[in-house]
């Protein structure tokens, strides 16, 4: 891994490829400046799924769909380095524990805070709740705009990218589909 004042470095040299006056006042603390929200907007890579979703609590019998929806979230593609910003949907059928709701908006969190793609995304999301609850079934539906569509290529502003993922009851059963689309667009 490159050390901080490599990282800076390189962003000094690609500013010197954006603008021929990388001494001018409003430049000269950028590198840092970009290193630094880095390190927070890249902070999903110091997460582990495991540890976001280890605190659960008894159940105490239910079986409907707990769903987390409208979770705002913002990541960032690995294709361009540009920005894109939604709302996840989370949604499982706990068996016997359940897990804390914050910990639902963590886990997209996490996952959004790393280098990404949609599709990814939702699908990481899906595996760890299937992997770390065993839910009777858990789905996760993404919308988002993406940065790479509005400010360059085909530049369309008001595209929203739709993923899903559905596992267990929620893939197998239909009643249970319908169920929580309603939820959703309640």
């Amino acid at each position: 891994m490159a050390s901080r004042e490599e990282a800076e470095n390189a962003i000094k040299t690609l500013l010197s490829y954006i603008d021929d006056d990388v001494t001018r006042e409003g430049l000269l603390d950028t590198p840092s400046r970009v290193i630094n929200s880095w390190d927070e907007i890249f902070s999903g890579y110091n997460q582990i799924p495991a540890e976001v979703l280890d605190s659960t609590f008894n159940g105490e019998g239910y079986n409907g769909i707990v769903l987390l929806r409208n979770i705002e979230f913002h990541s960032t593609c690995e294709h361009h380095l540009q920005p894109f910003t939604g709302s996840a949907h989370v949604a499982y059928i706990p068996t016997d524990r359940i897990v804390g709701i914050s910990k639902l908006a963590r886990i997209v969190e996490l996952h959004a805070r790393r280098l990404q793609n949609q599709e990814r995304i939702t699908k990481d999301v899906a595996d760890d709740l299937e992997t770390h609850l065993s839910p009777l079934g858990c789905a996760v539906i993404i919308e988002a705009s993406h940065g790479c569509m509005q400010c360059r290529g085909v530049k369309k502003q008001n595209a929203i990218m739709t993923t899903s993922a559905m596992r267990g009851v929620f893939f197998d059963k239909a009643e249970a589909r319908s169920e929580l689309m309603q939820l959703i667009r309640d």
